[in-house]
C-alpha cells in the first residue's frame, strides 16, 4: 500500500475548479519513470489536460517535478526489486485503476511486460507481451532476427564462453565494442552504454569485468563515422503496419561515438523506412518504437543499432514537429481513435542542454566542431529536452541534482514503499 504523507492527493473526482473538472474526465495516464523521455510524455499529455501520475524511482529523475503532474509517488526500482515494483504499481490502481500505464524506461518495460496479465486487469497497458519485448530488449535476439530477415547490422557475436571471445579476437577489427545484451543492467552497473575496446587484452578485460558483474554481453564491430551518421525511425504500429512515422538524424552524442543523442534534427530520411519497417514487422511489434540506425561510410548502408520499444529520449522533438506520439497513443488505446499519417516539420532541433554544453566543453579537442556547427541548433528552430519557460521546475531540479552530484552529496533514497506526494499546479 502507498504511504500517504500529511498532504494527501485530492481524489480525481473532486475538484473545485471547473477547468480541473473537465480535465479529470479523461482517464489518467500513469507514467512509470521520470527521466528525460518520461518528461516528454508528461508534457505532451499534460498539455491535452490528461491527468498525469508519475511513479518514479531514479536518482536523476526530473519529470515528477513538472507542472503537468497531478500526483507523484516514489516506488521501488524495477531493476532492483521487480516484485516490489509491481506491488507498488498495483497499489496505485486503487486510485487510478483503468488509466493508461506507460513504462518509459527499459527496466520498467521489462517489469511491466513480464507481469502484463496481472497489470492488464487493473490498467490499459502500453506495452508488448514478453515474447515480443524480449526481441528488442535482448540485443542478441535483435541482431539474430535482423540477420534472418536481411536487415543490415554490425557483425555481432554473443559469446558463450571466454574461448569464444579469444576466437573473436583473432580476426576482430579494432576498435570494437563490448555491449550489454540487456542494456539497462549494464548502465546501472557501469554508467555507460557500452565499452569501446582497442586491443585483444582490453577486449578480454572488459568481457571479464562485465561477466563478473552478471551482465551478458555481445561483441560487435564498431561502425565508424561521425555521430551525424545516426538515423532514428520513430513510428506507431498496429496490426502489423505503421500508422504514423517520423524520422530524425543524430547531430551530436554523449559520449561522442558511443553515447545517446544530445542533439537531434528532424529530417525526412526515406532510406530508413524499409529496414525500420522490416525489423518491427518481423518482431510483431505494436505501439510506439524508436529504431536506431547508423550509416556505415564504408558501404553507405544503414546498419541497425537497436530498437527501443518505448518513448525515446527525444520524444519532445516529434511533438514539436507536429506528431504528438504520446497523445495519439493515448487516444488510440483509451478512446479507440486510430492515428492517421501526418506530415512533420523538418529542420527542427532537439537539444539536451546540460549534456550538450558539458560534452562540448570536456570533449572539445576530440570533437573539434567549428563554432558555427556547434551554435547552429541553438540559433535555429529548436526545443530543449528539459528547460521550458512554461514548465521550469524540471530544469531547476536537474541543475540542483547535478550540483549535488558534483559535490558528492547526492544519495538515492531507499524505496521499499511508495510515498505519495500531491503535485503543485
Amino acid at each position: 500500500m502507498p504511504v500517504l504523507d500529511q498532504d494527501p492527493i485530492p481524489d480525481l473526482a473532486v475538484r473545485a475548479s471547473a477547468t480541473r473538472d473537465r480535465r479529470h474526465r479523461l482517464a489518467p495516464a500513469i507514467v512509470l519513470g521520470a527521466e528525460t523521455a518520461s518528461l516528454g510524455v508528461v508534457r505532451a499529455l499534460g498539455r491535452h489536460r490528461v491527468p498525469v501520475v508519475v511513479l518514479h524511482y531514479g536518482a536523476t529523475d526530473t519529470a515528477h517535478r513538472s507542472r503537468y503532474v497531478t500526483a507523484r509517488a516514489r516506488i521501488a526500482p524495477p531493476h532492483e526489486d521487480e516484485a516490489a515494483f509491481v506491488t507498488d504499481v498495483l497499489a496505485a490502481a486503487e486510485r487510478y485503476g483503468g488509466g493508461l500505464l506507460i513504462p518509459t524506461s527499459d527496466e520498467a518495460v521489462v517489469a511491466v511486460s513480464r507481469n502484463l496479465s496481472v497489470l492488464a486487469d487493473r490498467y490499459t497497458v502500453a506495452c508488448t507481451p514478453w515474447e515480443i519485448t524480449a526481441t528488442f530488449i535482448e540485443k542478441r535476439l535483435t541482431y539474430e532476427l535482423a540477420q534472418q530477415i536481411g536487415v543490415a547490422c554490425p557483425r555481432t557475436l554473443a559469446p558463450a564462453s571466454r574461448d569464444d571471445v579469444l576466437r573473436y579476437a583473432e580476426d576482430a577489427r579494432f576498435p570494437c565494442l563490448v555491449k550489454p545484451s540487456r542494456g539497462y543492467r549494464f548502465v546501472v552497473r557501469f554508467h555507460t552504454k557500452m565499452f569501446m575496446v582497442y586491443t585483444r587484452e582490453d577486449l578480454l578485460a572488459r568481457y571479464d569485468q562485465a561477466t563478473a558483474a552478471g551482465c551478458e554481453v555481445v561483441l560487435q564491430e564498431f561502425i565508424p563515422g561521425a555521430d551525424g551518421e545516426g538515423v532514428n525511425y520513430n513510428s506507431y504500429w498496429w496490426d502489423g503496419a505503421p500508422l504514423v512515422e517520423f524520422t530524425a538524424v543524430k547531430v551530436r552524442g554523449g559520449p561522442p561515438a558511443v553515447g545517446s543523442p544530445r542533439v537531434v534534427e528532424s529530417r525526412f530520411v526515406p532510406q530508413v523506412l524499409a529496414p525500420g519497417r522490416a525489423i518491427l514487422r518481423a518482431m510483431g511489434f505494436s505501439g510506439y518504437a524508436c529504431t536506431e540506425f547508423k550509416r556505415d561510410p564504408r558501404d553507405g548502408r544503414l546498419k541497425l543499432m537497436e530498437v527501443n520499444g518505448r518513448h525515446n529520449l527525444s520524444t519532445a522533438l516529434a511533438v514539436r514537429c507536429g506528431i504528438d506520439f504520446p497523445w495519439l497513443q493515448y487516444r488510440h488505446l483509451v478512446h479507440g481513435v486510430a492515428p492517421e499519417p501526418t506530415r512533420f516539420e523538418e529542420g527542427v532541433y532537439w537539444i539536451d542542454l546540460l549534456r550538450d554544453v558539458g560534452y562540448s566543453v570536456t570533449r572539445r579537442r576530440a570533437e573539434r566542431y567549428p563554432l558555427r556547427d556547434y551554435l547552429r541548433p541553438y540559433l535555429r528552430r529548436h526545443v530543449f529536452a528539459i528547460p521550458a519557460w512554461r514548465d521550469p521546475a524540471p530544469f531547476v531540479w536537474e541543475c540542483r541534482t547535478l550540483l549535488a552530484r558534483l559535490r558528492g552529496s547526492r544519495r538515492d533514497r531507499p524505496a521499499s514503499a511508495a510515498v505519495w506526494t500531491a503535485a503543485k499546479d
